[in-house]
């Protein structure tokens, strides 16, 4: 692993010596998002600098990947810093797949410093600002005619109460601004089932800009999402579509088990908000299907790639490199997914029983080709 010093990264010009392609900078590796991406890109010979402040990174270990130690991008500054000096180190601009928000989020607000460089498959911040509220996902969604479940956005604890005792209960309380709401509370939302727990969670989470919505009823499996690549004229190079089997925590969590599955009006509504928001590039929108009507109420969109995007590579959509080849203009014909119900699962996970399904299916780890990150997760779940 190599951290940048204070002038040029050291030995990057050795480690990409000879590439026939432009490098991809992946940014987060420490978890199964980061390491699909790497994979991806790495199976074709685009070489992958993968970036994390973690020096155990899951996707350190991948072959595919020329690790690089950065700084952690909630140091704004020195992270855009970092990039801007590894930037000048690269002989192409690189197409850059931030995996999480908050390098997302830093990567965009820096793009005039970052844009020379880099290759962005996200719209300017101006966009993708507005993009990353979610009471302006849903603002924008009931704009362009796309149903979401009901809410609030109070401004104190008694107003939050007010909201949450209007809506009935459970409720969730959920931040409009996400960068660092998971890492310090190890949640997406908190599920609140009295008063007491709303004004509570809203005391919490108040610098987030909180929430209050309705929780659709309903099992995970009723999860659908649209993942997706749209090229800057808004031309749809890469559709897949798919459903949550299980996630984790349920409820409200990350997918642990999913299945391709081709919803023709997921796939129609997902792409008419990405359209009425002005977002191109990466993203999955996400919609549960509720059981009191049957029509589709809008969860999120995330506009970058999401855990279990390994499953629409498997289906013939491989959005990392999709938007590769877009971003060195060398733009691909479109593609939808070839198959559905292949499934994709994390078959182990800490604190969990494990979760094998029916061959063939595409593991979140484990790779023929690419064995040593599996056998690092199983050891690091033996010690533990």
């Amino acid at each position: 692993m190599t951290r940048l010093g204070n002038t040029v990264l050291l030995g990057i010009e050795e480690r990409l010596a000879g590439a026939e392609q432009p490098a991809a900078v992946v940014v987060d590796v420490g978890w199964v998002n980061g390491l699909a991406a790497i994979r991806s890109l790495g199976r074709v010979g685009v070489p992958v600098l993968a970036l994390d402040h973690r020096r155990g990174a899951l996707g350190f270990r991948s072959r595919y990947a020329h690790p690089v130690l950065c700084p952690d991008p909630q140091d704004e500054e020195a992270f855009v810093s970092f990039l801007a000096e590894l930037g000048e180190g690269l002989e192409a601009p690189a197409p850059v797949f931030p995996t999480h928000d908050e390098p997302l989020n830093a990567i965009a607000r820096a793009g005039e410093r970052l844009g020379e460089r880099f290759r962005f498959p996200f719209p300017a911040w101006d966009v993708l600002g507005r993009i990353q509220s979610k009471r302006g996902q849903l603002e924008a969604a009931v704009q362009a005619g796309i149903a979401v479940p009901r809410w609030a956005a109070p401004g104190s604890a008694a107003e939050a109460r007010a909201a949450a005792d209007e809506l009935g209960y459970p409720v969730l309380v959920k931040p409009s601004t996400t960068e660092g709401f998971k890492r310090r509370f190890g949640r997406q939302a908190f599920r609140c089932e009295s008063a007491v727990e709303v004004e509570r969670a809203y005391a919490d989470a108040e610098e987030y800009e909180p929430l209050v919505q309705e929780l659709v009823p309903g099992g995970d499996e009723h999860l659908y999402t649209l993942g997706s690549y749209l090229a800057a004229d808004g031309e749809p190079l890469g559709l897949f579509c798919g459903r949550k089997l299980r996630q984790t925590p349920p409820g409200v969590g990350t997918c642990r088990v999913g299945e391709a599955v081709w919803v023709e009006e997921v796939v129609d509504r997902g792409l008419a908000l990405l359209r009425a928001i002005g977002h191109t590039g990466l993203s999955q929108v996400e919609f549960k299907r509720d059981p009191r009507d049957g029509g589709l109420r809008l969860m999120e969109v995330n506009p970058r790639l999401w855990q279990w995007h390994g499953l629409a590579a498997a289906c013939g959509v491989d959005l990392p490199m999709i938007a590769y080849q877009d971003l060195v203009g060398e733009r691909p014909a479109p593609a939808s997914m070839n198959g559905t119900r292949r499934r994709w699962a994390i078959t182990l996970l800490q604190g969990e029983r494990p979760a094998p399904q029916r061959p063939p299916y595409v593991d979140a780890v484990f790779a023929r080709d690419d064995l040593k990150p599996a056998l690092v997760q199983v050891a690091r779940l033996l010690r533990r």
